[in-house]
């Protein structure tokens, strides 16, 4: 069993307690070649361990040490009953020793009468007296002698009592069936280890579901699935030990992916296991395969394909079900839920608090029971190790025959420095992804997991790291997970693996990712920073002074999200133009960098800046989807947005200084959201592309008295806000776009009665108008698409019916895109 997944495993006082299934106790010269090596083989190929003494030489009266350890390790004895069997004084001691055993030790002792009659070794008649008459002659001087073939009458008498086979005169191939048949059904409740194993049944009860019943025809191949030390080989064992009765051959191949001799060699065991040949010689993968599907075809088979990592693994090991015989199971464990394919997959979860509680404390009291002052320190390191098998066993042991003092000391070491043991066998995931997957992981260990998965995977995406395949495979490893509420989840300690992976390097500044504020300040203040440095995250930033040269070193840098920041010192000489992903809240300069040209950055935020500016004149930012600056209160001008072509999201709202957007706006036809909420000294906004534009918010822009040139078909999706904004007249490219307003306010004035009239009109059709600050129809007139029953801008005297049938058909013809107020 692979050590890295025993995670159920049990204390020595909880093993297993017979090491041997049966022991096989017979007269050599009668039944070795014969019907002892026929049973021998019918129960090696039930997967039965059965213990034959193949070299014993049956002389003299002394057993050897080794045997009698046997018989008291077994868990069923085999007698065997020959005529010659009461000659051998070496037989008549392990009966003896066997009768013990039943009495003593509860030992199951089934008596198999062969070529004799049992009345013959009860009563000890015939051959048997024959051999007794012998027994007394040599002892008839020897009172302990004696006294030693008086209790091999007995055992004789009482063995012959007990229920067991007579096959005289018998076809030997049925009998041995049927006797595997009943060895089979008694080891398959003994096994009394995998009732001391913790929180096994209801997986156990899952997996025969998954199995379906066994009896039925087909071949079927079942995936355990779990993340690192959840315990995947455990169950896999127990499966195999509790099932491997009812098929004809078995076999458990043990930790696949630790095989370092080909894959001819484990085609080699799987035949030799399955068939009982030890003369199967593969030599290259391709014959294996080959002989795997010509040889298993009619034998109905149990294998267990342990911890495969590869795809070939599954290929060449159970290829097709049609390899194997009716009834066939095969079970393979794995941390890559991807290689099991369409097979079914059982995923084995970490257990649930009442068994994690009592895994601990198997390993962490033993068999004593605890002492109550260390309930809640239990319930501490348990909840540390978040249900995972491999912590909790890991952390019982350390823990045990620990005083109080050095438990609460040792709790605040593994919370802040995770265990090596613990650590190394989960990096073994971490180690067998390729290096794209392996960056994508340690985005989300050390600074995006929790975060919304679509979140995660924009900033995923700007790194080039194909973030959806990236993603699906660290799944398939069970490395991460989705939550119900769609974030990004792994669990603790696979984070705190992935967070010493990183921290292996000792200085921060030749880290690969910073997230801790007192790493990236040191890093900061010293100038420390190296080409290692990919990315920082940081909550926040609040020295007064740092280094403005401190990231001219980090040419890799592709990350660099600062939440908030208090810097009294403003003025950063450097910034990396590698930067994909680029967020600095209260960012505390007044523009950036003038040499900043980060022509891969696809997101940049920095809102609640100090700045007056962006940059000046144009900058290349041909990958830029979203610029952020809201709440830049100091804010005066936009940047030009010419080599912007990509610019999808575009968030101006509380820039309460500004005064106009940079008219090359227009020109940015991806634009797809557009928020200048509260920008109160707004007074130009020349014009917007909606080809692509969904939303756009102007409300409260108070000095902005037109509403810009519309540029495009609009969508029939488009939500225009524009509120208490200072508004007061449409163009008509607007007004005459008449398919995609559906809400239209206006604020009545006194000296327009037909408007007050037009409207008094469409409140008696139910429609709901909402408030906005005076508009009118502009005399400007942009729009290639008029509604005829409009009246043409170039009339400025129109009677009231050419206005009610004008907003006639301006209300008919309402599709979904919202003009909200």
């Amino acid at each position: 069993m692979a050590s890295s997944s025993s995670s159920f495993a049990i204390d020595s006082q909880y093993r297993l307690r017979w090491k041997y299934d049966v022991f096989l106790s017979f007269r050599g010269v009668d039944t070795r070649r014969t019907f002892t090596s026929h049973l021998y083989e019918g129960l090696k190929n039930r997967g039965i361990f059965t213990f034959q003494d193949d070299k014993r030489l049956e002389n003299g009266d002394s057993i050897p040490e080794e045997l009698l350890k046997a018989i008291e390790e077994s868990q069923v004895a085999l007698i065997i009953f020959s005529k010659n069997y009461a000659t051998s004084r070496w037989c008549l001691n392990e009966l003896v020793k066997i009768m013990e055993c039943k009495e003593e030790k509860g030992q199951i002792v089934i008596p198999i009468f062969y070529d004799v009659d049992p009345s013959e070794v009860r009563k000890q008649t015939k051959s048997f007296a024959e051999a007794f008459t012998e027994h007394e002659s040599k002892y008839a001087n020897d009172i302990e002698g004696m006294q030693k073939v008086k209790g091999w009458r007995t055992a004789l008498s009482d063995a012959a009592d007990l229920k067991g086979y007579d096959i005289s005169n018998r076809i030997e191939s049925d009998y041995i069936q049927h006797i595997v048949d009943h060895i089979s059904v008694l080891c398959k409740g003994s096994l009394s280890y995998i009732k001391n194993l913790v929180g096994i049944d209801t997986h156990f009860k899952n997996i025969r579901s998954l199995l379906a019943e066994l009896q039925m025809s087909g071949v079927l191949i079942v995936g355990i699935w779990g993340m690192p030390g959840v315990g995947k080989t455990t169950i896999a064992r127990a499966i195999f030990d509790r099932l491997s009765y009812q098929f004809e051959a078995v076999c458990f191949l043990a930790d696949i992916k630790e095989n370092k001799c080909g894959m001819h060699s484990l085609q080699n065991i799987l035949l030799s296991e399955l068939l009982k040949e030890k003369d199967n010689c593969v030599n290259n993968k391709e014959d294996g395969r080959s002989l795997l599907a010509h040889r298993l075809r009619f034998k109905k088979v149990l294998v267990v394909l342990d911890d495969i990592d590869h795809i070939d693994q599954l290929d060449y090991l159970a290829g097709n079900l049609d390899w194997f015989g009716n009834g066939s199971r095969i079970i393979a464990t794995t941390r890559d839920k991807h290689l099991i394919g369409k097979n079914v997959v059982y995923e084995l979860p970490t257990l649930h608090d009442h068994d994690a509680i009592k895994l601990f404390e198997r390993y962490a009291f033993k068999e004593q029971v605890s002492d109550k002052c260390f309930k809640e320190l239990t319930l501490e390191v348990v909840s540390h190790a978040k249900g995972l098998p491999l912590a909790l066993k890991v952390f019982g042991c350390f823990f045990h025959e620990r005083d109080i003092t050095e438990w609460r000391s040792a709790i605040k070491q593994i919370k802040n420095n995770p265990n090596s043991e613990i650590v190394e066998k989960l990096k073994i995931s971490y180690d067998g992804l390729e290096t794209i997957q392996q960056s994508i992981f340690l985005d989300i260990a050390c600074f995006l997991r929790g975060r919304r998965k679509d979140y995660v995977m924009q900033i995923l995406e700007s790194c080039d790291f194909g973030a959806d395949i990236g993603l699906s495979v660290l799944i398939d490893k069970s490395l991460v997970s989705i939550s119900g509420n769609n974030t990004i989840e792994m669990h603790d300690l696979i984070q705190d693996m992935g967070k010493y992976v990183v921290k292996k390097q000792k200085d921060p500044g030749e880290r690969s990712r910073l997230w801790l504020t007192k790493d990236f300040e040191e890093v900061m203040i010293n100038n420390t920073g190296t080409k290692a440095v990919e990315a920082i995250w940081v909550p926040n930033f609040n020295r007064p002074r740092f280094s403005k040269e401190a990231m001219t070193i980090m040419q890799r840098l592709r990350i660099l999200c600062i939440h908030d920041s208090n810097c009294l010192d403003g003025s950063i000489e450097y910034l990396p133009n590698s930067l994909r992903w680029f967020v600095w809240n209260n960012y505390p300069c007044e523009s950036l960098p003038e040499n900043f040209e980060p022509q891969k950055l696809v997101h940049l935020d920095l809102s609640l800046s100090s700045l007056h500016h962006l940059w000046t004149g144009k900058k290349h930012l041909p990958f830029l989807q979203k610029l952020d600056l809201r709440d830049s209160r100091s804010l005066m001008q936009t940047p030009d947005f010419t080599w912007m072509p990509n610019l999808k999201y575009l968030d101006l709202s509380y820039c309460r200084n500004l005064s106009e957007v940079h008219h090359s706006l227009g020109y940015s036809r991806e634009l797809i959201e557009l928020n200048l909420y509260n920008c109160g000294r707004l007074k130009r906004f020349p014009c917007v592309n909606v080809e692509s534009l969904d939303y756009m918010d102007l409300e409260f822009c108070s000095s902005l008295e037109k509403f810009p040139i519309i540029f495009g078909t609009m969508k029939p999706e488009l939500k225009i806000k524009m509120g208490l904004s200072g508004i007061k007249e449409l163009p008509s490219s607007v007004t005459y776009q008449t398919h995609i307003i559906n809400k239209f306010g206006f604020r009545r004035y006194k000296d327009e009665p037909e408007l007050e009239s037009l409207l008094q009109m469409r409140e008696n059709n139910d429609e709901p108008i909402e408030h906005c600050i005076g508009i009118k129809r502009s005399r400007y007139d942009n729009s290639e698409h008029r509604d005829e029953a409009s009246c043409s801008s170039s009339k400025k005297q129109r009677s009231l019916s050419d206005i009610r049938r004008g907003v006639a058909s301006f209300f008919r013809n309402i599709a979904d895109i919202r003009y909200f107020a």
